[in-house]
């Protein structure tokens, strides 16, 4: 597997945001997510807050569906 820490950094337009709970307040908890140009089915995370500036988590998508699904049996939402 691909260094994908070694490819270039994403344009801030790439990214899409998702956002969770406290909307609209001071401290929205949102995670963006784009996809890794030069890497096949591998993507970047990052939080949208200012504290999270410019740190990225860098992962396959069967790793990302992996964290996903993971997740969401232990908070026990359905999919």
């Amino acid at each position: 597997m691909r260094n994908l820490y070694s490819l270039p950094a994403i344009a801030d337009g790439a990214f899409e945001n998702f956002c969770g709970g406290n909307l609209n307040g001071e401290h929205e908890s949102c995670i963006d997510v784009a996809a890794i140009p030069g890497a096949e089915e591998s993507f970047a995370l990052r939080d949208s807050k200012p504290e999270g500036a410019g740190q990225e988590l860098r992962a396959t998508a069967t790793e990302v569906d992996d964290f996903v699904i993971g997740w969401a049996k232990k908070r026990g939402l359905a999919l």
